[in-house]
């Protein structure tokens, strides 16, 4: 979230598109309701199925699953031709006047430099051009031909509503009605809001469907301001905070990068990381990278990190392919290329696509150890449960450790929400058995594995035995340690250069915030972007005061925001060049002549003078992007590609097969239903209930009557084809297996156009299995392809294609 769910109550417009938040974030959605209660705002829905969101929306256009960026770029295409936009921060505030350089093309779904053996670019052709004095060229005039606007203008023409139509199925004027509700936030005194989630994630081309509402937002003016922004609703307690600590293979805590082969040295690395800044007086604040990394690597390792030995850089792993993310990881287990599998609050044998591909792979393993405080199918994937899950345990050797946990009401720490508040809280009871904490485990196997490495040496112990682990009890760390521990601290007393006998920073205390870390290894932190959280006044994430100056909707008093208690991102963009807010009656700061004030913490120097800094100053340029140069791998303008299981061919590009760019592993083509395929004619999607929540409530008998039984939805239309009946059994395959469920035939789905072709949509909610309270049910990723985002790998759950036929059920031993 750039913003955070108490500011959706300043929009004047609601679009949801990639979500269902009436459904899967309910209790953020008062927000909305709120808006539309008190400002007279709107709801737009845009979604294949008409749900619980669009039952309260003001206006619902469907959409077939996998075609967004086509919607997206014709909403693009409509504000351009029609001047929907807020020139006096588009020209600004965004890099629309910035120059590529000569040799970029765009053609038939593809950009200069693909190299299909590789499937993937040579991406030099999509940077800007370089002026000798070293900084990018603009035209501020938006004339040259190469300038990021007039390429934009040449991108989008072609998607006119009648392409929309074709494309996704939306009827034209239904798109036209969305586009003249969202053209009209492009004032300065109206703003929209995007409200997704995964129903964007979970494609093949993810990313892009999220650059492409950011873009839309940038035409409009609508980023950093009160009631804008980009609203990623992340719905489980701490996925917020997984990502914000690097819990993915190629990062490190607060957005920084593990190493690759390329970077054998501490020098080399930092080359590529300290951004100069690509116009003048711009800040480029991750020039500040080195200071973040060295004070982590002082967190992690403390006195065996030190300027002789580049701050123990040789500790850290060098990465030989860009992630080592869940798809890779399974696809070498079920080559045999993994022994052991750790598996910490996770069930990936649903969450995970193509099951099949999943149990074969766990199957070759040596050692899976579970983590969990509920029983799940992961756990228990080498039991025969009959149809539901048929193996044969003599078969299958992995041996299989649970480790019992308690849940995360009977711990105590931090969760961060969408809004990248960080919240503390308590424990609401004590765990049952021998359940133990997720930190006591961790703790026990650290230890133990320090011991054995000491003892028995190894091919390089040191990354193991110099860990810092600084605990009153090494046994059990306790959530205040670790959370100061993230907050970062001083290590040893530090002068003022200008005048050594004034001390700054006092050795010991406590961090105020990142902008006190440095690089010479005085100070440590575990994650620059929570600085601030735990401080010498206390535990931040602990506050409690709900006092909201100007009703703005920041609760500055309340908990802990990352960075430095920042509510909205890149808010300097809510004022214009002169420091002046926009829409007086939403201020968020403004520019006093002296310095920054307001309602929120400004993203910007505080007393950087309006003209001097851009808003954006996390990017070189100092602007926001309209054009990403070579930073994604599928392009630097969104492109509609296919899933790779669709109805149709690319009508943009009939060559292009999915994302030109992404991975596919060599034994999952076969497993592909080609384009079109008459055997399997109807397009797939899933999606969640209310009423469960992913695939843990299954596990209480409340959450399981509410919802007893599997089902899948389904127009009146195709079950009057296929004969199906209101709560009959049916099977639903894929060309990778299969699931049995009762048919729910409802007005909710409807056919859909594409291309001159009828498309039937067959809805799967997501969250039945056969371990729990809950009646045995069929995992859903039985039947979704093993393919991922070309950025980050995220699985393509959300598109692809099925048959469906009326059946008795599943036999039942």
């Amino acid at each position: 979230m750039t913003n955070a769910w108490t500011d959706i109550k300043n929009t004047d417009l609601v679009v949801i598109m990639g979500g269902n938040a009436a459904e899967a974030h309910p209790c953020g959605f008062k927000w909305v309701t709120e808006a539309k209660a008190t400002r007279g705002a709107k709801l737009i829905v845009v979604d294949p199925r008409y749900n619980r969101s669009a039952a309260v929306a003001d206006f619902y256009a469907p959409i077939r699953q996998g075609s967004d960026i086509a919607f997206l770029m014709g909403l693009i295409n409509y504000c351009i031709s029609h001047d929907k936009v807020q020139w006096d921060y588009v020209k600004p505030f965004t890099n629309a006047s910035f120059v590529v350089r000569e040799g970029y093309a765009y053609q038939d779904g593809l950009f200069t430099g693909y190299d299909e053996s590789k499937r993937d670019y040579n991406r030099d052709s999509w940077e800007y051009e370089i002026g000798p004095d070293g900084y990018a060229v603009v035209d501020e005039t938006l004339q040259n031909p190469r300038c990021v606007w007039n390429l934009l203008k040449q991108h989008v023409a072609i998607y006119t509503p009648e392409m929309v139509e074709r494309i996704c199925g939306t009827p034209k004027d239904a798109f036209l009605k969305v586009a003249e509700m969202v053209g009209e936030c492009s004032t300065p005194t109206k703003t929209m809001t995007s409200m997704y989630a995964l129903g964007w994630t979970q494609h093949s081309k993810g990313a892009q469907n999220i650059r492409g509402m950011a873009m839309l937002q940038l035409i409009l003016g609508n980023i950093g301001v009160r009631g804008g922004g980009m609203n990623a609703l992340r719905g489980h307690s701490n996925i917020q905070g997984l990502t914000d600590l690097g819990l993915m293979s190629n990062l490190i805590p607060g957005y920084l990068n593990i190493p690759t082969q390329k970077e054998p040295d501490f020098t080399t690395y930092m080359s590529t990381r300290a951004f100069k800044p690509l116009r003048p007086n711009q800040t480029s604040y991750w020039q500040n990278y080195r200071k973040f990394f060295v004070s982590f690597m002082k967190s992690m390792y403390g006195p065996a990190a030190t300027k002789e030995n580049d701050w123990a850089y040789s500790y850290l792993p060098k990465l030989d392919v860009a992630s080592y993310d869940v798809l890779r990881v399974f696809d070498m287990m079920k080559h045999g290329k993994v022994n052991l599998y750790f598996c910490q609050g996770f069930n990936p044998l649903q969450a995970f696509p193509d099951k099949g591909k999943l149990a074969a792979g766990l199957a070759k393993l040596k050692m899976l150890v579970i983590m969990d405080p509920l029983q799940t199918e992961t756990a228990r994937f080498w039991e025969d449960h009959g149809t539901f899950n048929k193996v044969n345990p003599a078969d299958i050797k992995t041996e299989v450790i649970q480790l019992p946990t308690t849940c995360f009401a009977e711990d105590e720490g931090s969760l961060v929400n969408s809004g990248r508040w960080l919240q503390w809280h308590w424990p609401g009871g004590s765990p049952p058995g021998e359940a133990k904490t997720d930190i006591w485990i961790m703790a026990q196997i650290h230890l133990r594995l320090k011991e054995l490495y000491k003892k028995e040496g190894g091919a390089f112990p040191d990354p193991i035995v110099n860990l810092n682990w600084s605990y009153k009890d090494p046994g059990e760390p306790t959530p205040e340690e670790l959370a100061r521990e993230m907050n970062g601290s001083v290590l040893v007393d530090v002068f003022d250069p200008a005048d050594p006998t004034k001390k700054v920073l006092e050795a010991g205390k406590q961090l105020s915030g990142f902008g006190q870390m440095r690089d010479d290894g005085t100070t440590a932190g575990g994650c620059w972007i929570f600085s601030g959280c735990w401080t010498e006044a206390g535990n931040m994430m602990a506050r409690r005061d709900n006092s909201d100056p100007g009703d703005a909707g920041m609760f500055l008093k309340w908990s802990f925001a990352w960075p430095a208690n920042r509510r909205i991102l890149y808010n300097r963009a809510s004022c214009d060049l002169d420091g002046k807010p926009w829409d007086p009656s939403r201020k968020l700061i403004e520019w006093d002549g002296a310095k920054w004030t307001g309602y929120d913490v400004p993203d910007i120097p505080p007393t950087a003078k309006p003209r001097d800094v851009g808003p954006f100053i996390m990017n070189p340029e100092g602007t926001s992007r309209l054009w990403v140069r070579k930073m994604m791998r599928d392009g630097p303008f969104p492109v509609h590609y296919e899933p790779f299981e669709s109805p149709v061919a690319n009508v943009i590009a009939p060559k292009v097969r999915g994302n030109p760019v992404a991975r596919v592993f060599p034994d999952d083509w076969k497993t592909f239903a080609d384009i079109g395929d008459p055997n399997f004619p109807y397009a797939g999607t899933s999606y969640r209930l209310t009423e469960h929540f992913h695939y843990w409530t299954k596990n209480n008998h409340v959450n399981s009557v509410l919802q007893p039984e599997q089902f899948v939805e389904i127009s009146e239309e195709l079950a009057k084809d296929k004969g199906i009946a209101l709560g009959g059994w049916v099977r639903v395959w894929s060309k990778r297996g299969e699931l049995y469920a009762k048919a729910v035939v409802t007005k909710r789905i409807k056919p859909m156009t594409i291309d001159g072709k009828i498309v039937h949509i067959v809805g799967v909610p997501i969250h039945w299995g056969f371990v729990g309270a809950a009646r045995k049910g069929f995992t859903a990723n039985t039947l979704t392809p093993f393919v991922g985002d070309a950025n980050i790998e995220t699985p393509e759950f959300k598109a692809f294609m099925v048959n469906i036929e009326p059946s008795t059920g599943p036999v039942v031993a």
